[in-house]
Order: structure tokens, then sequence, then C-alpha cells
């Protein structure tokens, strides 16, 4: 796995511009909704929880949850307590417990992909894959969601027990953006650090973990250089080990457990 090392040049760049005027004039660092949907900025704090029962107290003006757990008046109450809300789809991989489950003809469906009931998609497939995502967005669209955190971005990379090229990714993870755009949402690139070169204009802002942990996560930076947030975690290595370079390159970090409860340790 590489490991990428910033540049002092590009470190000094960034330094630079965390004391020049943020990107878009006058908005807060949560961003703004410009024209067609939201777009958030470097340095906005988060929330992400995944599971137990949501806890919305936490004072941060981005929550990013379940798709399907949550219904349309969980996010009405973030809303109108002054929070953007991410939805939280899997759409690379297959999950048993998701109510359209059995929609996913076992020709599209390939190795697990670490986490029981989960196996790859294959990305290729588009001419089933795009209506059931299509309607996934939909679901979050008709909830009220600003954004679309898509999870399982990077097959190619995997052992999915398809033949999966970089090329089937890219085309993939683009029809993914221009579904989530086409229903007014912001979306995320999640993890998949190969490609944000090729993919940085596509996407809204990042979700990445462990960069820290694995040397990666000056990769990140084209999305930071784009005035869009990066939300990132960690989960094995103590704040004191990642706040300072996460403040350093303005990532939205924090420290949580596996599971993604409410409990979190920000930066």
């Amino acid at each position: 796995m590489r490991r990428p090392v910033l540049s002092t040049a590009l470190l000094l760049l960034l330094l630079a511009g965390c004391t020049s005027s943020p990107v878009g004039g006058g908005e807060g660092a949560d961003g703004a909704d410009r024209g067609d949907h939201w777009r958030p900025r470097p340095g906005t704090a988060w929330q992400w929880q995944l599971s137990g029962k949501l806890d919305t107290s936490v004072d941060v003006p981005v929550y990013d949850i379940d798709g399907f757990d949550h219904p349309k008046a969980t996010v009405a109450g973030l809303h109108d307590d002054g929070r953007k809300v991410i939805c939280y789809l899997s759409t690379g991989a297959w999950e048993d417990l998701r109510p359209d489950a059995g929609r996913f003809p076992e020709s599209v469906l390939g190795k697990g992909n670490g986490w029981e009931g989960e196996r790859w998609l294959d990305v290729r497939a588009t001419d089933v894959l795009e209506p059931l995502m299509a309607e996934r967005l939909d679901m979050c669209r008709e909830k009220g969601f600003d954004a679309v955190e898509p999870d399982n971005m990077d097959g190619y990379r995997n052992e999915t027990g398809f033949p999966l090229t970089a090329d089937d990714q890219l085309r993939y993870n683009r029809l993914i953006a221009d579904l989530a755009h086409e229903r007014g949402m912001a979306v995320g690139l999640k993890n998949d650090l190969d490609q944000i070169p090729e993919l940085v204009d596509d996407f809204d802002f990042a979700v990445n973990e462990q960069c820290a942990q694995y040397g990666e996560c000056a990769d990140n930076l084209p999305f930071i250089e784009a005035g869009k947030a990066v939300f990132h975690v960690e989960y094995e290595l103590p704040t004191e080990r990642f706040c300072a370079e996460s403040r350093e390159m303005r990532l939205s970090s924090m420290l949580k457990k596996y599971e993604l409860g409410a409990e979190r340790e920000a930066c």
C-alpha cells in the first residue's frame, strides 16, 4: 500500500489557506446550498452514527446516519436543529438485512466483503444496479436528506469475485454521483483514494476511514484544495496521534469505535 508524504510546499500552501478567507466568502464552516445542492467546506464538524439509538444532542452542523433506519421525521428534526443530514447507503455491496435485498439477482452478488451478511456487487452490471440504486436515492430524497454517503465504492481493489477494473469503478462511481445530483443532493466519495484525482470534480465531499493509521491522509488533499470537506474517522489511533496533522490539513476528524455508535472524540 502506498504511503504518500505531504510535501513542504504543499503543507505551506495549506497553512496559508487556513488563514485566508473561506471558499465562497461569508458562508458558515458547514458550507452552503449553491443553487442545486449543498457543498460542505473543509473543517466542517460532523457526527457519524450508524448503530444504536440516535443521539441528536451532539452539537455539530452535520449528521451522517443510516438512510434505511431513520424516518423522514428524524431528518426533519435534525433540520429543525439547524443540521445538514447525510444518508448512508451501501451502493457497492449487497446487505441481506435491507428491505430490497430480494430484488438483487444472484448474478450480481459476489464474495463477502468482510461484514456479516454483505457481498460485493458487480458494478459493471449497471442495467441491473442503476434502477435499484435510483430507488434508494429516491428514498433519501423523499426523507429530506441533504446528501448521500455511498459506501463500498472501491470494489475494484478488493477480491469481489468479479474482474473489476479501475475504469469499471470510475463509471459506477460517477453514475452514483449523477443519480444523487439529479435528485438535488450532495454526494461523498467514500475511501477510494487512488481515484480521487479523477473523481474530485464529480463529488462534493469525501468520507475517509483510517487514513492516518495507514499514512494516506495526503491523498485526500485534492478535496481540501477544491474547497470540499473531508469527513475522516480513525478507530485504533488515539487522537494525539492524528489530530495535529488533521488540523493542519483541515480534515474533519474524529475517533470512533468500529460499530459507529454515538460515542465520539473529535479533533
